[in-house]
Order: structure tokens, then sequence, then C-alpha cells
């Protein structure tokens, strides 16, 4: 049997239900750890060999081309395809058709996957499903397995009917083909296969497969993949700055002296922290961001050239590129109920601020409230309900 070489990457999409955060970039470019989603799953190919890698990319397009370019920074070699219209995985697939090799993988860009899921499948006979046990089961397809072979994938049960999820990864032949005409979804079209007669086999990861479907899930991969992070110091700490557990500070960064940081925690190049400042577990910074004094920042998520003034208190929250925020600036946080998409979660969670938003002084956000692209905060104001973006608040 030879070994897959080829890998077929599905980008295309938006992540609606991510909104504000995928409002001006695409799902696969969301930052976890300092780090684009997609690009874990780049970095996972180069490290099984797999060089040849094709990215089916559609909405905000150069954001990823801007990125990644011809693959060779990070030790592969991409090319890309447009799906103009991104109206399902089958479709983004059959886009690929011409560039297809006779076997080759399928992966999701909007997936945290890791090189231990992705080396059994490189020798294992074309047709297979990569599936995960899941104890919640109700947002995925739960693949069905009889004998070993797959016998039905059924989307978003409202029983619980298994416990093996669909990963989205594929070892795949050019048999799907045919199949992309017919259906618009991949699930779809091997199930359609299934029922004509094809075999396809089921095999099980215990590695990493970690997705962002909801804004929530955004801190909860950020805290997962924080553990991962190695201890480094690539900036200046000044005197009387306490780290403990495992802190990785970028190029350029000044922390500035009695600051308080507790790990596990990213923080990016060229940014100015503190003085006496206080950085806890599960908050990834990203690059040029300026955090002034007397700030307390707990398991969030703070983009590039974000301004945070002095004596602010964020928990719990994700706060887009662009954005500044004055000083005395408070986020609520506490367990509510959220709706997105008619589909209600009981989450804990802070504010959602989306990108080049501006907030004057003396700010409380409410758990749970996103503020849209743009929006526009005048001081001493009490926050409680989402605001569209663009919109200007007196």
């Amino acid at each position: 049997m030879e070994r897959i070489d080829q890998a077929i990457i599905l980008a295309a999409g938006e992540g609606q239900r991510l909104r504000p955060f995928t409002s001006l970039r695409p799902k696969v470019m969301l930052p976890i750890a300092n780090k684009p989603i997609l690009l874990y799953i780049v970095e996972a190919l180069a490290q099984a060999g797999v060089r040849n890698v094709i990215m089916v990319i559609g909405y905000r397009k150069g954001e990823i081309q801007d990125c990644f370019g011809s693959g060779k920074n990070f030790g592969v070699d991409i090319k890309y395809i447009i799906q103009k219209t991104q109206i399902g995985t089958a479709d983004a697939l059959k886009q690929a058709r011409d560039m297809a090799n006779p076997c080759f993988l399928v992966l999701p860009g909007d997936n945290i996957i890791e090189v231990d899921t992705i080396l059994p499948l490189l020798t294992t006979p074309t047709n297979t499903i990569v599936v995960k046990s899941q104890e919640n089961v109700s947002q995925y397809g739960v693949v069905i397995v009889e004998q070993g072979k797959v016998t039905r994938i059924v989307e978003k049960p409202e029983a619980k009917i298994g416990y093996l999820v669909n990963t989205g990864i594929y070892a795949l032949n050019r048999d799907i083909f045919p199949f992309t005409e017919q259906e618009t979804n991949l699930p779809q079209a091997i199930q359609k296969m299934i029922d004509q007669g094809y075999n396809f086999t089921a095999l099980e990861t215990k590695a990493t497969w970690l997705d962002a479907v909801y804004p929530w899930d955004i801190l909860l991969l950020n805290e997962m993949m924080l553990t991962r992070i190695s201890a480094s110091t690539g900036g200046i700490v000044e005197g009387g700055t306490t780290i403990k557990g495992k802190a990785s500070i970028g190029k350029g960064t000044t922390i500035r002296a009695n600051s308080y940081l507790a790990g596990p925690i990213a923080i990016g190049d060229n940014c100015e922290i503190g003085p006496s400042t206080c950085i806890f577990p599960f908050t990834s910074i990203g690059d040029n961001v300026i955090i002034s004094p007397f700030c307390q920042i707990k398991n969030s998520v703070i983009g590039n050239q974000v301004t945070i003034g002095s004596n602010c208190n964020i928990q719990d929250s994700i706060i887009a590129p662009g954005s500044t925020i004055g000083n005395g600036f408070i986020t609520r946080s506490r367990e509510i109920t959220v709706t997105i998409s008619g589909e209600s979660h009981r989450v804990k969670l802070g504010a959602l601020i989306g990108d080049y938003c501006g907030l004057e002084d003396n700010i409380v956000i409410y758990a749970g409230i996103s503020l849209g692209v743009g929006t526009r905060i005048k001081g001493m104001k009490i926050i409680t309900e989402d605001i569209p973006g663009g919109s200007l608040v007196f």
C-alpha cells in the first residue's frame, strides 16, 4: 500500500456562529494561543511528512494567502483553489478535483489537528473516516459502525444514538468526486457511496481534535493549547516581577516592574505590560499590545494591536485586534444562557469585543455581551445588551 502524500484542506468557510470574530477573517484564521487554527494543521502535516497541500479557500481568502504564501516557510508546498460560493464541504472538495492525486487526505481547516491524528491515516486503506469518542454528540455527525464498517452518518442527532463523531478528517480516493456532483456536503456524499456498496472504515483517534463552533469555544481551545506551550522570554522583564508557571514572552516585549504573571500564558512580540499588572492563567495576548498599569486579566484572548488602559479588570473575554479600551474597564463574568442560531447554551462568559472597537473610560460590560466591529462607546456606560457593528453609544 502506498503512503498518502497529499492533503486537501477545506478552508473556505466563514463561521457565522463565531461572529463578531469572523467578520473580518475566516474561521480558520482565528488565533488560538497566538497561532491561527489553520497553522496547527499545516504544522501537523509538515511533521507527518505531507508536503503536497491544496487549500480550498473562499471567504476572506486574502487573509489565508497573505499568511501562508507558497507554504515554503512552513515546510510544505501549498496550491490554492477558490470556492466562489460557500455552499458545503462536498462542493469545496469538488473544486480540487483536477489537482487531486489518486489517494489523498481531506481535512477541515477550522479544527485544531495534531500530527498524531494524521500519521495513522497515511498508511490506512482509502475510504477511511477518522472518528473520536465524544460525550456530547448533538452538534456533530455521529458515525454508526457495524462489524468494523461504517453504515450511517447521522448529522446532529436529537437522541444519543452513538458516541463516535465524524471529525471531518478522511482518507479518500477519486471515487468520491462523482458523488460531490450530487451532494453539497461531504458526509451526505459519503453516505450515498455507502448506500451504493462502497466500504468505509472508521479509524478512532485518541489524539487532539478540537473544533471551535461558538465564541466561547475560542476560550476553551485557548486554554487547552496553552497547557502545551514552552516557557520562554524573548523580551525584558523588569525587577519586582513575579512569574509562576509557564509563560511565553515574545521578542521586544517589556514586562514592567512589579507585575505578576501566572502561567500558562502567551504574550506576543513588541508588547508593553504594566507596571503592576497581573496576567492570570489561560490568557493569550497578541503582538503590539499595550496593557497599562494596575490591570487584571484572566482566562482571556487579546488580539494584536489592542490597547488597554489602566485599572481594568477583564476575565473570560475575547477582544479582537485593533480595539482600544479606556481606563477603568470592567467585564462582568458569570454563567449565563446564550442563544446562537436558535440554539441555547449555558456557559461562563465575559465580554465579546469585535475588531477596531473604541471604548472610553469607566465602561462596564455585562456577561455574554457582544460588540460588533467598529463599535464606539462613550465613557461612564453600563452595557447590558449586544451592540451591532458600527454603532455609537452616547
